[in-house]
């Protein structure tokens, strides 16, 4: 455990308080309920207080110093391996996760799904969270024995400074299709905030990248050791893909060398999820065999593609929330449906409006029906979200219901024989995050205590 902290909700009696400047607050306006809760300690830039204070000329500087000089040597003996990208962080890195525990390595991961060790510790708020959280969560592992990490890297933690203290063994990069333009304003500015990770490497770091990407020049800087993966080419590729809608597979070729890979997960998306993976551990030198021995046993993560069984017909969550993300899987689905798919979906709140009336379009192209309702609007109006995803509609196949409970009972009992239902943009979340509240919703829950409550056979 840290014994310094930028969240003055998380003092323990003794410990010291850091009024550090973050994107949304100034964390001086929590000094005084941090000493409420115990910090025997403030470091601010400005003010007198009750308890021993240092005024210092930047508490973000000092924070970063404080953090490499006591910290550092832990993160030093550990291999950290980074995944950024608009899509895939997640399920590559859940991936990776799974095979490195099942290879015998020790391996946590920190991402959207949460913390994990040797199973689930917490969730989290964000993909990345601050730099205290994450040198906490950390040293959590490190003390459980841990000397692996997998991270997930958001372009808000990298454009804002909240890892300029880390570096990395392996950079890895999934994608870059339009989302975060709210914050990053152009893709150019986006690319360059998730190109920072791909400059953190350790002296003999490495940077995995999507050869198949059209941004993929971005994160090849001449300094770096870079390793490519693709469908189409790159120095590990993809030969003879079979798919059907249980499971694929491929050879997947390095140095004209093959080896025969089977998964249980399909979509072209979710392959190269499993090459970003795989390329890793070839590169961390596992033996070729183990891997594909563990590679069979893998599966995505609550929430990605996460499939109930409801008579003759799918209901599938998934977390799909940008343009490219949802023509990607409701294509996949469509491949392997006999009957008609149907849609529940929303865009979120406070985000990239300019991804919305896309985001409509492909679902309307796709779907016979579908329903846009909530999806976290925090502080906005939802009305306004509806109305900015229904610019320039091309379809009428579709009703508006913002009681997102309601909209997915609509959607099962428009499911007929071989149909399929989709309901996409929050996946594994628990929460509706609407203003300052955070209420209790789970999409695979409503879903399952709605089919108990009609008496349906699923599984």
């Amino acid at each position: 455990m840290l014994d310094i902290q930028s969240d003055s909700r998380k003092i323990k009696k003794g410990d010291t308080f850091i009024a550090v400047k973050c994107e949304i607050n100034d964390g001086h306006q929590y000094i005084d309920k941090a000493i409420e809760n115990g910090a025997s300690k403030i470091i601010a830039e400005r003010g007198n207080y009750s308890v021993d204070t240092l005024i210092v000329e930047d508490t973000r500087e000092y924070l970063n110093n404080y953090l490499k000089e006591n910290y550092n040597k832990y993160l030093d003996e550990m291999t950290i391996i980074g995944i950024t990208g608009t899509n895939g962080k997640t399920t590559t890195a859940y991936i990776l996760y799974q095979a490195l525990n099942q290879l015998g390595t020790k391996a946590c991961y920190i991402g959207t799904m949460g913390f994990y060790l040797d199973k689930k510790v917490m969730s989290l708020p964000n993909t990345s969270v601050d730099i205290c959280d994450t040198y906490d969560l950390i040293m959590k592992a490190y003390d459980a024995g841990y000397r692996t990490i997998i991270m997930e890297v958001s372009s808000h933690a990298l454009a804002n400074g909240r890892l300029q203290t880390m570096n990395f063994d392996y950079a890895v990069f999934t994608n870059l299709t339009q989302d975060h333009l709210d914050h990053h304003k152009t893709m150019e500015n986006y690319a360059l905030a998730k190109q920072i990770l791909f400059k953190k490497l350790k002296k003999n770091g490495k940077a995995l990248i999507n050869f198949d990407d059209s941004y993929k020049n971005t994160f090849m800087l001449k300094e770096n050791k870079n390793i490519t993966f693709g469908l189409n080419g790159g120095d590990y590729n993809v030969k003879n893909l079979i798919m059907d809608s249980k499971r694929s597979n491929f050879d997947y070729i390095h140095n004209k060398e093959a080896i025969n890979i089977t998964s249980k997960l399909i979509g072209r998306y979710n392959i190269y999820n499993i090459i970003g993976a795989l390329t890793i551990l070839f590169e961390m030198g596992y033996d070729a065999k183990k891997i594909a021995e563990v590679i069979k046993d893998v599966k995505t993560p609550d929430g990605r593609m996460d499939t109930i069984e409801c008579k003759n017909n799918m209901i599938i969550i998934d977390y799909a929330h940008t343009p490219d993300g949802l023509e990607n899987f409701i294509s996949t689905v469509k491949e392997f449906t006999k009957g008609n798919i149907y849609i529940v979906f929303g865009c979120t709140g406070d985000r990239d409006r300019s991804k919305r009336p896309l985001m409509t379009n492909i679902v309307g192209k796709y779907a016979k029906k579908f329903i846009i309702t909530n999806d976290d609007p925090h502080f906005e109006d939802p009305n306004q979200i509806v109305e900015d995803m229904l610019k320039d509609n091309q379809y009428q196949n579709y009703e508006i219901c913002l009681d997102r409970k309601e909209a997915i009972i609509k959607g099962i009992e428009l499911l007929q024989e071989n149909d399929a239902l989709l309901i996409l943009g929050k996946g594994h979340e628990e929460v509706m995050i609407i203003g300052k509240d955070r209420i209790p919703f789970n999409d695979k829950k409503t879903v399952n205590e709605y089919l108990e409550s009609q008496n349906y056979c699923y599984q």
